[in-house]
Parts: C-alpha cells; sequence; structure tokens
C-alpha cells in the first residue's frame, strides 16, 4: 500500500542548503529571543502598573466605605435625635392644650376653688 501512496504522490524535492541558511536562521532566532524579552519586561511593567492602580483603588476604596459608617453613623445620631424632638413637640402641643385650650369647668366649680390649693 506504501508503494501505490508513494507512486500516487511525488515527493517534494528536498531543499538544498543555501549558503549563509545558518546565518539566516541564527539572526531570526536570536531576534525572537530579543522580542520575547521585550514583551516579557513590557508584560512585567504593566503588571507593576496594574497592582499600583489596584492597591490605591482599595485605600480609596477603605476610605469611602469609613466615610459610608460614619455617615450611617451621624444618621442614625441625627434619626435618634428626630425621634426625640418629634416626642417633645407632641409633649408641649398636648400640655398648651390641656392648659390653654380645655373644656370650660361649670361655674359653680369655677367660683369655689379648690381646697387647700391656690387659684391659677
Amino acid at each position: 500500500m506504501e508503494d501505490k501512496v508513494n507512486s500516487a504522490i511525488p515527493s517534494a524535492p528536498t531543499p538544498k542548503p543555501l549558503p549563509g541558511d545558518g546565518v539566516i536562521v541564527d539572526e531570526a532566532g536570536q531576534a525572537i529571543i530579543t522580542l520575547l524579552g521585550k514583551a516579557a519586561q513590557t508584560t512585567k511593567e504593566s503588571c507593576t502598573q496594574a497592582m499600583n492602580v489596584a492597591h490605591r483603588l482599595s485605600v480609596q476604596m477603605r476610605a469611602a466605605e469609613e466615610r459610608t459608617r460614619k455617615a450611617e453613623a451621624d444618621a442614625a445620631h441625627y434619626r435618634d435625635r428626630a425621634i426625640r424632638a418629634e416626642a417633645w413637640i407632641i409633649r408641649i402641643s398636648e400640655e398648651v392644650e390641656r392648659v390653654f385650650f380645655q373644656k370650660q369647668q361649670p361655674t359653680s366649680q369655677r367660683d369655689h376653688p379648690k381646697p387647700g390649693g391656690a387659684e391659677k
């Protein structure tokens, strides 16, 4: 079967070495090694730059998180103060209603002061 394959497909001629082929191969190999070195250096610089940016962003994120915690604590503080202030306003309003706008007592009770106390 091999004989049929070999006879059906003509084999390509083997190239003859040209003078200086070894020099061209050496130069190409050296150029590839130089390019690989440059690519490695560029990659290393890019990685260093990316690490520096990541570190800077990490520091900024920690600072932003701290500001957020402070803002949340301030918001809770002022929310508590607002709740206490609202409770005082309700209490004062009720006291004003009681003192100034209470229903008038019948005449017989107004004319007779309570025992042991002065009139208001």
